[in-house]
């Protein structure tokens, strides 16, 4: 099973002011240049029949909702992380291995409880619904596959609040209608080369030459990019023990292409990530950046090392690289920054995986 909050910090925020419920509810990232300068980070589903989505511009989203009664609010990491330890905690119990992926989505692999059967898959994931409502007032959607690769779609299939069970023999005719970019992996860059080669939906990736397909892709990308139009996905589920990155990002008081102005900040993030290290004494092999562009896209680069570290100064150093190699890739202002750790040595174990992508201020 992949458990699936739906639209999670606007339900929390209608979690702790029930009065938002009927409201469109727009949770954004604010940059504090001005009061309508940021994106949005998530918006109910009032919001996004107005057109509201991830992504957008603030000030666009308050022009398609100008005449509606709406909530604009800023992003609360501290309070969407307590809510999502009570949540997991609750997921833990239904599961037979427990992986979870995001401040709000879980695997669950339910096979032995389940006895193999995905009859009996159907009324365990109403009862996971119904513990997260009792005790959270949260939905969810849940998606049921045989293995996390279906599932992970499954679940986007009937949002919000939906269950759908995709049995094997049902996984080609539940992938093959679908477009192609609903498989993780086939971003927007991705998604225009496939259309260029005719493929549109998952059942033309499935049909193409998997050696032509790694040709364009590369034998790893183009590998994966044909077992995932088949459904085949060998993954176990399984918690990690280790936090996988960290990371850090903040948005630029203005857009820029300035190296200055952008490792002035950077050089903020290195020194709170840095302490985070040197608190769990641990190291890192790897340093990665992450660049959101003036048109929203997110762009990232990275380092690694032979050898782990846990120097202040190679961090700051291969920021610095990696930001001048990304301005001579990209001809685009940049309007937020940030920069991940990963590849560890000695950080805290059984923590839960949330990753910090916001910082205030």
């Amino acid at each position: 099973m992949l458990v699936d909050l739906d639209y999670f910090f606007a339900q929390c925020e209608e979690l702790r002011n029930p009065s938002l419920k009927e409201k469109p509810v727009v949770v954004c990232v604010y940059s504090g240049r001005s009061e309508d300068s940021g994106a949005v980070s998530t918006a109910n589903y009032v919001a996004r029949k107005y057109g509201v989505k991830s992504g957008m511009p603030i000030f666009l989203a308050k022009k398609k909702l100008e005449n509606v009664d709406a909530a604009f609010l800023a992003v609360d990491d501290q309070f969407y992380d307590e809510v999502s330890g009570k949540v997991m905690n609750i997921l833990r119990n239904f599961a037979d291995e427990f992986e979870q992926v995001g401040i709000d989505e879980a695997y669950l692999d339910v096979t032995k409880r389940t006895h193999a059967n995905f009859e009996s898959a159907e009324p365990l994931a109403k009862m996971v619904k119904i513990e997260l409502l009792n005790q959270q007032k949260l939905t969810c959607s849940i998606g049921v596959g045989p293995n996390k690769l279906v599932a992970k779609i499954a679940a986007d299939e009937n949002k919000p609040d939906g269950v759908t069970i995709i049995s094997p023999n049902r996984v080609s005719s539940f992938l093959d209608p679908l477009p192609v970019n609903r498989l993780i992996g086939v971003g927007t860059k991705t998604l225009e080369k496939m259309q260029n080669m005719g493929i549109y939906k998952i059942s033309d990736l499935a049909r193409y030459d998997v050696q032509k397909l790694m040709a364009v892709f590369g034998r790893t990308l183009g590998t994966y990019f044909h077992n995932a139009s088949l459904g085949l996905d060998n993954e176990p589920v399984r918690e990690k023990g280790e936090a996988e990155s960290i990371s850090r990002i903040a948005t630029l008081k203005q857009n820029t292409r300035d190296l200055n102005i952008i490792l002035e900040k950077t050089d903020e993030l290195c020194n709170d990530l840095h302490g985070r290290i040197l608190g769990e004494k641990s190291t890192f092999k790897t340093v990665a950046i992450i660049a959101v562009t003036t048109d929203i896209n997110t762009h990232a680069r990275s380092k690694t090392f032979e050898n782990p570290s846990n120097s202040i100064e190679l961090m700051k150093k291969t920021v610095k690289e990696l930001f001048e190699k990304f301005l001579t890739e990209s001809d685009l202002e940049i309007r937020r920054v940030g920069v991940k750790l990963s590849n560890f040595s000695g950080l805290g174990k059984n923590q839960a995986q949330i990753t910090s992508f916001f910082e205030s201020g």
